[in-house]
């Protein structure tokens, strides 16, 4: 399923594919808006959306074997809740 599928799915319980389209990218970008506060979205029965911060460590360039290194960055991360385990 991508995003144009969530749309139609949407659609089919709200009254047009316009006011779907709206509320799917809502959704998606107060969680985006919300993780770059560094904040956690936790959505119960689902799973909780928040930000995980990755240390600076050495890497290996695969072509030429030279040590370089990597940036720390904060990365996305979703841990499943219990209910969507389950149904799974």
């Amino acid at each position: 399923m991508n995003k144009g599928d969530l749309v139609n799915e949407v659609a089919k319980v709200v009254s047009n594919k316009k006011e779907a389209q709206a509320a799917v990218d809502c959704v998606f970008d107060t969680i985006a808006e919300t993780l770059k506060k560094k904040e956690k979205v936790t959505l119960v029965g689902f799973g909780t959306f928040k930000v995980d911060e990755r240390k600076a460590r050495k890497g290996i360039n695969p072509q030429t074997k030279e040590v370089i290194n990597i940036k720390a960055k904060n990365v996305p991360k979703f841990v499943p809740g219990q209910a969507l385990k389950d149904a799974v």
